[in-house]
C-alpha cells in the first residue's frame, strides 16, 4: 500500500513542478526545462526531481539558478499541493542526462555502419 501512496505523490510533484517550470521558463524564450522523473524518500522528507534541459548546452547553468532558488519553489509547490500534502519534501534537483546519452548511442552507432 505504500508504494502505491509514493506513486501518486511522485506523479503529483512531477506534474507541479513541470508546470512551474514551463511558467519560469516562458520568459526564457529558447529554453525548455521539464521534469522527467521524481522520486520521493519512503519518509516523504526528500523528493529527487530529474530535469532535462534542452538546450543541453545550458544544463549546468539552468541548474545552478534552479539550486540557488530552491526555497522559492518549495515554497511555491507547497502553495499549490498544500491541500493534498501536510509536509512539502525538501527538493534535491538533478540532470537527467538520459536522452543525451541515447544521442550518442545513435550517433556511434551511425558511424559504426558507415
Amino acid at each position: 500500500m505504500e508504494g502505491t501512496r509514493l506513486v501518486k505523490i511522485e506523479r503529483l510533484l512531477q506534474k507541479e513542478l513541470s508546470e512551474l517550470f514551463r511558467r519560469q521558463t516562458a520568459l526564457m524564450h529558447g529554453t525548455l526545462v521539464s521534469v522527467s522523473a521524481v522520486r520521493v524518500s519512503p519518509d516523504l522528507s526528500l523528493a529527487k526531481a530529474y530535469l532535462s534541459i534542452f538546450p543541453s548546452e545550458r544544463g549546468a547553468e539552468i541548474l545552478a539558478s534552479i539550486e540557488k532558488n530552491k526555497k522559492t519553489l518549495r515554497y511555491d509547490l507547497g502553495q499549490i499541493v498544500r491541500t493534498q500534502l501536510r509536509r512539502i519534501p525538501e527538493l534535491a534537483f538533478l540532470i537527467d542526462d538520459s536522452l543525451d546519452y541515447v544521442a550518442n548511442i545513435d550517433k556511434l552507432l551511425q558511424k559504426a555502419n558507415t
